[in-house]
Order: C-alpha cells, then structure tokens, then sequence
C-alpha cells in the first residue's frame, strides 16, 4: 500500500497542474473590450469601497464614537 503523504502529494501536484494550465489558457484566450471595461470599474469600485470605508473607521475612532464599545470590552 502506498503511503497516504506520497499519494495525496501526487493529488495535489497534479491539481495544481490543472489550475495552471486553466490559467494560462484563459490567460491567452482574447478577452472582448467590454470585459475590459467591467474588470477596470470593478476593480475602482472595489478600491472606492475600501477606501470609504477606512475613513470612516479612522473617522470615527478620532471623534469617539469607539468610546463606548471599547469600555464595554475591557474590563477595569
């Protein structure tokens, strides 16, 4: 019987492989300009989104709205 480390590690590279070779092949396929456009206001979107919402925590922790929750976690 083979041992279980050897044969889960071929399962794993041979996964890996898979993935890699999926990859490369969408990775060279052509990708249509509307794509294009999606993946570009998806990605400012996204960064819009966390920049927001880092503000509003900084934001919030300078002007002591944080107060009452972080006295209520730490004990005295």
């Amino acid at each position: 019987m083979p041992n279980v480390k050897y044969v889960s590690l071929i399962i794993l590279l041979a996964l890996l492989v898979g993935t890699w070779a999926w990859a490369v092949s969408a990775w060279t396929s052509d990708i249509p300009m509307s794509d294009w456009v999606a993946l570009g206001f998806g990605g400012v979107f996204t960064l819009v989104v966390g920049c927001g919402l880092i503000g509003l925590m900084f934001y919030s922790s300078r002007h002591g709205y944080d107060d009452d929750a972080f006295r209520k976690r730490r004990p005295k």
